[in-house]
C-alpha cells in the first residue's frame, strides 16, 4: 500500500522526492522536512499499530505548531473495519492542525483467524490503485501549490 502511494506520487510529479520511512525510524526532523504526509498502518485490535503510536508519542510535541495546514492522507489495512484507526489518526492530525486532502484509504483483508491474521496479505489491484491515487493526488496538489 505504501509502495503504491509512493509510486503514485512519483508518477504524478516526476523527480519528486518521496521519503518512505518506517515509523520507528522517523524523527521530528524528518516530519518537519516534508511538505506532505501519508500515515500508513495496519489496524491491530481496533487501533493503529504500536510502532505508529510510538512514532506519535516521540514526535508529537516536537512538531506541534510547526505543521499547520500541511497536507496529509491516511492508509489503513484492517481485517474487518479500519474506521477506529482512521479516527485515531485524524484526531492526531487535528491536534497537529494538518489538512486532510485525500479520503482515507481503508483496505479490508477479512483476516479473522489467527492463521489469516498472521499471514502476509495480498492487496488487490483495485485497492493498490486507490493507494496510488491518494499518493498522486497529494503530490500533485503540493507541487501545484494547491495544498
Amino acid at each position: 500500500m505504501v509502495d503504491a502511494a509512493a509510486r503514485g506520487a512519483r508518477d504524478a510529479v516526476p523527480g519528486v522526492d518521496v521519503l518512505v520511512q518506517h515509523a520507528r525510524d522517523t524523527t521530528v526532523e524528518d516530519v518537519l522536512a516534508v511538505r506532505g504526509l501519508v500515515f500508513a498502518t495496519p489496524e491491530h485490535l481496533a487501533s493503529m499499530a504500536g510502532l505508529m503510536k510510538d512514532f506519535f508519542d516521540r514526535t508529537y510535541y516536537g512538531v506541534l505548531g510547526h505543521l499547520v495546514g500541511r497536507p496529509y492522507g491516511v492508509l489503513v489495512c484492517a481485517g474487518s473495519d479500519g474506521e477506529p484507526t482512521v479516527r485515531q489518526l485524524n484526531r492526531i492530525a487535528l491536534g497537529w492542525r494538518l489538512r486532510a486532502v485525500v479520503a482515507p484509504v481503508v483496505v479490508i483483508t477479512h483476516a479473522q483467524t489467527p492463521e489469516d491474521i498472521l499471514a502476509p496479505k495480498t492487496i488487490s489491484p483495485v485497492d493498490l490503485a486507490r493507494c496510488q491515487e491518494a499518493g498522486a493526488t497529494l503530490a500533485a496538489g503540493v507541487d501545484a501549490g494547491i495544498f
